[in-house]
């Protein structure tokens, strides 16, 4: 009779930790999954941010070789640093 108990005791015990098991398991292939999608989002920024900074350094280049052409051909020109005048309000 207590062996039976027991044993009954033990056989719901196992039961239970394999559906703890089945779904720990579960939440590992969610979390791989996530991560997946976490790891493909940065290689696609990392992507991005690698041709924004192309582009700035396409549109320095090209912006430093305009100033010298205009340097060259003796055209007046004025710089001006836009964040100086950011806060500026201009009434017309």
């Amino acid at each position: 009779m207590i062996k039976r108990i027991l044993c009954k005791d033990l056989y719901q015990e196992i039961e239970r930790l394999e559906r703890s098991i089945i779904e720990l398991e579960e939440e590992i292939i969610e979390l791989k999954t996530q991560l997946n999608m976490k790891t493909e989002e940065a290689t696609s920024l990392y992507i991005e941010n690698q041709s924004l900074r192309h582009k700035i350094e396409r549109l320095e280049k090209t912006h430093n070789q305009l100033i010298e052409m205009l340097k060259k051909m003796k055209i007046p020109f004025v710089v001006i640093d836009e964040d100086e005048f950011k806060d500026i309000e201009v009434n017309k």
